[in-house]
């Protein structure tokens, strides 16, 4: 797959399942906490892998929350961001699934996949201004854990989203803002995304170009939500000598 680069000013990269396997930990969290929401209830249909696409992935923490329960009809309290990971609302439990991520993140870790450290590395010295927008306020602790937070001069992660009034995926405020801190235009600049909810946010702004990267959601999927280069690896878009 070849894409030509300087054609473009600034590439914008989502971070879970793009950079990193951080989906993966992600998927644990989420199956812990919702599998003991469902227990609690004794709702008989389990949380699978498929919620976690369907309804989760690439959406900001209490979004996801949302959705998921109004999925199995569950209602609780909306509740406010500071409510303890102990609480039944819906903040209380997406701050559960953040502890849970946190926990899971620390004892294992994570590594950058390495295609997509070759794509970074190649940008890097093209000199392409790069930028993580990333849902998750776990952002930075992730990129520091990887090793990769010096290729990004900027990262807007759901802290940032939330101090600034931005809308999140699938609304594409969180892209359009990381071009303009790069000083890019915004249809100079390329989105890569693995979740249908940011392929849609880059579908949604004027964007250069939308890459999809399928990690498990399908390419059907991520070209319906408007993708229009789909990869299973950032190595594919890694040029050749």
């Amino acid at each position: 797959m070849s894409v030509t680069w300087g054609e473009y000013g600034a590439v914008l990269f989502d971070l879970d399942g793009v950079i990193t396997p951080t989906a993966e930990v992600h998927m644990r969290a989420w199956a812990e906490m919702f599998g003991e929401v469902l227990a609690e209830r004794g709702v008989p249909e389990p949380y699978t892998d498929q919620d976690y696409f369907d309804h989760v992935d690439g959406k900001p923490r209490y979004d996801g929350v949302r959705d998921f329960l109004a999925s199995r009809d569950i209602e609780v309290p909306e509740g406010s961001p500071d409510d303890p990971a102990s609480a039944e609302t819906v903040c209380g439990l997406g701050n559960r699934k953040n502890e849970l991520f946190g926990e899971v993140l620390r004892r294992d870790g994570v590594t950058a996949y390495p295609g997509s450290v070759r794509l970074l590395d190649q940008l890097r010295d093209q000199g392409m201004p790069m930028a993580i927008v990333s849902s998750s306020r776990n952002a930075p602790d992730v990129l520091d854990a990887a090793g990769v937070t010096d290729y990004f001069s900027v990262v807007i992660h759901g802290g940032v989203a939330s101090e600034r009034g931005l809308a999140g995926k699938p609304a594409p405020d969180t892209y359009e803002a990381a071009a303009d801190d790069l000083g890019v235009p915004h249809d100079r600049a390329v989105v890569l995304e693995d979740a249908t909810s940011g392929v849609a946010a880059g579908a949604a702004g004027s964007f250069g170009l939308v890459i999809g990267v399928d990690r498990g959601v399908g390419e059907q999927a991520l070209r319906d939500a408007g993708a229009e280069v789909v990869v299973a690896d950032l190595g594919e878009l890694v040029s050749e000598p």
